[in-house]
C-alpha cells in the first residue's frame, strides 16, 4: 500500500498524503515529518516535488533537496525552505501527491490504499455489508471505513485473516469478520 487518501481536488484530481511537517530540526531548514507512505524512499527523494496544503492558505510546492531517518520521524530538507525559520513556518503542513503520479504497483497482489476507497464490501457468502468509505492509519494499523446503509459506519482492521481478499477488478474487498466486529452495539 502506498499513502493515506485525502480526497479529491476542485479539478477533480484525487490525491494522497505522504507525509505531515511536524517540526523544524536543528539549524539548517530540516523538517520532521511524519510519514504517511509505504514508499517514503521515492515520495521524499531528492527532486521529488510534493504539494503542500495548509489550512487557510493556497496551496504551494516544495522540493525535495535531501531527506533521512532519525528516532522514527524523516528528516527532510526543502529547497523552497533553506533556514530554520523557513522551516518552522511548514509546521502543520500536509505534504500531499496526485495519485495519478503514483505508478502501479509491480505485484498484482498489491494496490494503493487509495483505490480501497468506494470497493463493496461483503462477506464469503456474497452479502453486501457496506461500502469502503475511507482506509484510517491508525497506530495499531490501517481501519476500513464501512459505510453502511442506515447503520453507523464500522470500523475493520485490514489485516489479511478480516479481509483476505481485496479484488479491484470485482470491485469488492470479501470480509470474514470474527463475531460481533460488525454489529451494531
Amino acid at each position: 500500500m502506498s499513502s493515506t487518501p485525502t480526497g479529491s481536488t476542485p479539478s477533480g484530481t484525487t490525491e494522497v498524503l505522504a507525509g505531515v511537517a511536524v517540526r523544524a530540526h536543528g539549524l539548517r531548514g530540516e523538517v520532521a515529518v511524519d510519514v504517511h507512505t509505504d514508499s517514503p524512499e521515492e515520495r521524499f527523494a531528492p527532486g521529488a516535488v510534493l504539494t503542500a496544503r495548509r489550512a487557510g492558505a493556497p496551496d504551494g510546492v516544495l522540493t525535495v533537496e535531501s531527506s533521512r531517518p532519525h528516532s522514527g520521524k524523516l528528516l527532510v530538507r526543502f529547497v523552497e525552505a533553506p533556514d530554520r525559520t523557513a522551516a518552522e513556518g511548514l509546521r502543520g503542513t500536509r505534504l500531499v501527491i496526485p495519485t495519478d503520479a503514483l505508478a502501479p504497483p509491480e505485484d498484482p497482489d498489491e494496490f494503493h490504499i487509495h483505490q480501497l476507497e468506494g470497493l463493496r464490501a461483503e462477506l464469503e457468502d456474497g452479502t453486501v455489508v457496506g461500502t469502503v468509505r475511507e482506509v484510517l492509519l491508525g497506530p495499531g494499523g490501517e481501519l476500513l471505513v464501512l459505510a453502511r446503509p442506515e447503520l453507523p459506519d464500522a470500523l475493520v482492521p485490514f489485516v489479511h485473516q478480516i479481509v483476505p481478499t481485496v479484488d479491484l477488478d470485482g470491485g469488492r474487498v470479501v470480509l470474514t469478520p470474527p463475531e460481533g466486529l460488525l454489529d451494531v452495539e
